[in-house]
């Protein structure tokens, strides 16, 4: 499989927010174009994903900027609601929001729009993990995928952030993950 190199959806979204992401933008934009990458390699999907991924793909990890906050899910979903709004969108409100929501899930999700909330999940797992957990994808498409579209400082982020969150509420390190 060759990766997608272009989601412009997705690039529309988060041309949208550049200056609230800032100096993170290529980091962040290449987390989201590995994400739906191995979305794509673990639905074995031929093209883009529907609208709904590609939209919470962008909006996913949002509120770590617009809210300066790791418990960014509720920040990220009210974004997303809003863009949906704009877009007159109201039919994607509730996919996009699972999508958003269960992305930190621990265990699989198996309730409404699991056929792509599931793999979204294990995607995002897959990049966060640094490939580490791959989900059945073989190592030299992960491998593939990483060196198109390099991290550019993004896991150091989410490392220096997830230590200020320590900090400051021991007794809540990671406000983002679900049971």
């Amino acid at each position: 499989m060759n990766p997608v190199l272009e989601f412009p959806l997705t690039d529309e979204i988060l041309t949208e927010f550049a200056l609230a992401i800032g100096t993170d933008l290529q980091g962040y934009r290449n987390h989201v174009y590995r994400v739906l990458n191995f979305y794509c390699a673990i639905s074995d999907l031929q093209g883009l994903p529907c609208d709904a991924v590609q939209i919470a793909a962008a909006f996913h990890d949002l509120g770590i900027w617009t809210d300066n906050t790791l418990d960014y899910l509720p920040p990220s979903i009210r974004l997303a609601s809003e863009y949906l709004d704009t877009k007159q969108r109201p039919d994607l409100k509730e996919h996009v929001s699972a999508l958003i929501l269960e992305h930190h899930k621990v265990r699989p999700y198996r309730w409404a729009h699991a056929t792509t909330v599931e793999p979204f999940r294990q995607a995002d797992l897959i990049d966060v993990s640094l490939g580490r957990v791959r989900f059945g994808l073989p190592r030299a498409l992960i491998k593939t995928v990483q060196s198109t579209f390099p991290d550019h400082g993004f896991h150091a982020m989410l490392i220096k952030r997830s230590a200020r969150q320590f900090l400051r509420s021991p007794w809540r390190p990671l406000p983002m993950f679900r049971w």
